[in-house]
């Protein structure tokens, strides 16, 4: 068991349940699941571009990358259907509060010029952030890239509200303002 999935289980719920004694311990929320994704508008460019940011994201997340697609041409865009225009990973289980955990103690106090992440949900209960650099996570290697990418983290939670969904992760440590 990871290090946040237990401080979760007997740290956070119990400090949950404490602020809101009219709540049971199921309706705590919870993580269901961080999504990563990259939208790569150098992919139609350059081939190679695709590969090498598939690779960075698999060393990032710990699992390979799904290749989104295109639904539908767009001629002002110069895109044709079913062509390559992102990299997507959803992270589960261990894996989701590994890379939280790698996220919030080691990556983002590496982010330039850093003052916290603003606290401002989607109002459906989840966190949608983005980053725009890959460099940050110490799994790149710096000599290898050839070009910076940003990259969308969406943290989904089972909470109704924002206000739960941010006071459960400033609980797990998440760098607010």
């Amino acid at each position: 068991m990871s290090k946040l999935k237990q401080k979760f289980t007997e740290v956070i719920v119990p400090a949950m349940l404490e602020r809101h004694p009219d709540r049971n311990a199921m309706e705590t929320p919870s993580l269901k699941k961080i999504v990563i994704s990259m939208g790569l508008a150098d992919a139609l460019k350059d081939k190679n571009a695709l590969q090498e940011h598939s690779d960075e994201l698999g060393l990032i997340s710990g699992q390979k990358p799904i290749v989104t697609r295109s639904k539908k041409a767009i001629s002002n865009f110069k895109l044709r259907e079913n062509q390559p225009i992102g990299l997507m990973v959803t992270l589960r289980g261990k894996r989701m509060y590994d890379f939280l955990d790698r996220f919030i103690h080691i990556s983002s106090p590496r982010i330039r010029d850093f003052r916290g992440f603003n606290k401002k949900g989607d109002g459906r209960g989840n966190y949608n952030f983005g980053i725009s650099d890959q460099q940050i996570f110490p799994e790149v290697n710096l000599d290898k890239v050839k070009r910076t990418q940003g990259m969308n983290i969406t943290i989904v939670t089972s909470a109704k509200t924002d206000e739960d969904c941010i006071e459960l992760l400033t609980l797990l440590g998440f760098p607010f303002k």
